[in-house]
């Protein structure tokens, strides 16, 4: 049985409406980034989406750039790319830590997130799960990315709220019994 046999795949999603992905990509490592990117583009496009595409300097700063899309532009979800390879000191962890827990929270406030970062102890490592042909690691965020739109279509609009803001613009006030609220 081959390797990918043993795993389950979900099959795309298909979409009545059009949906749009920000890809955001750390390219430190330029080949891994960019097979990292050819996986997403594939799978993005083979449902039928749309994408853009923005870089940023390193792994720790793409759930900020989600962050600040989700605020300030309209995706309907979001494809984390990076690779963090482990060196001599501590920052590995960090690096590790840090940006897949950010990502995990914004998904857990209702941002629909597909998270590659590749985190790995080498570049062959990280030249495998990258490769579009192989592991496709990319292709995979971007799968997972959409079949969390796909759920947030099924279960109603996607709600708002990353950080502090209130999820949506009523207010219900504690103690308030008969259920108006307040702006």
């Amino acid at each position: 049985m081959a390797e990918q046999d043993k795993h389950g795949v979900l099959p795309t999603p298909a979409f009545d409406k059009p949906v749009k992905l920000l890809i955001v990509v750390a390219p430190f490592y330029r080949a891994i980034a960019d097979d990292l990117v050819a996986g997403a583009r594939a799978e993005i496009e083979a449902a039928g989406g749309a994408f853009d595409v923005v870089e940023v300097p390193g792994a720790l700063e793409i759930p900020t750039a989600i962050a600040m899309a989700d605020r300030q532009c309209n995706f309907d979800g979001y494809v984390a790319l990076g690779c963090v390879i482990r060196g001599e000191t501590t920052h590995y962890e960090t690096v590790c830590n840090d940006s897949s827990r950010a990502i995990q929270l914004m998904g857990l406030q209702g941002l629909c997130i597909g998270n590659g970062i590749l985190t790995v102890e080498n570049d062959d490592q990280a030249q495998v799960r990258a490769n579009p042909e192989k592991m496709n690691k990319g292709g995979g965020a971007a799968a997972a990315a959409l079949h969390l739109i796909a759920l947030s279509r099924k279960w109603g609009a996607s709600k708002k709220g990353v950080g502090f803001k209130p999820p949506s613009e009523s207010i219900l006030v504690a103690g308030d019994s008969n259920g108006s609220t307040t702006a």
